[in-house]
C-alpha cells in the first residue's frame, strides 16, 4: 500500500480536546501525530469533512488550538488534517516530535 501522507507520523500520546464548528467538545488521546495530522482516539467519532480545532494538553501548548478537517473515520477514533498553521503552532508540533 503506498503512504499517501506528506508528512511521517510519529508515535505519541497526548490527551487532546476537539472541538467542532458546531460546538461539540469531544475528548481523546493522540496515537500519533505529525504537522500534517493525527489520529485520535476516542468514543465519540465525528463525521467525515467535520471541521475541528483540536486543543493539545501539553506543557508548552498553553491552550493552542490547531485547526483541522476529518479526513478519515473508524469505530474507535478518527484521522485529522491540520489546516493552515501558524509559525508557533509549527514549531511546537516540531518540539514535542523531537523529544
Amino acid at each position: 500500500m503506498h503512504e499517501k501522507r506528506a508528512h511521517s507520523r510519529l508515535p505519541l500520546k497526548l490527551e487532546v480536546t476537539c472541538k467542532t464548528e458546531g460546538g461539540a467538545t469531544i475528548p481523546g488521546q493522540t496515537r500519533d501525530i505529525s504537522v500534517g495530522g493525527a489520529y485520535i482516539e476516542s468514543p465519540e467519532v465525528p463525521a467525515f469533512g467535520t471541521k475541528v480545532s483540536v486543543e493539545l494538553h501539553s506543557p508548552g501548548a498553553n491552550g493552542m488550538l490547531l485547526p483541522g478537517i476529518v479526513r478519515w473515520t473508524k469505530p474507535d477514533g478518527f484521522g485529522v488534517q491540520f489546516q493552515l498553521l501558524g509559525a508557533r503552532e509549527t514549531h511546537l508540533l516540531a518540539e514535542l516530535l523531537r523529544r
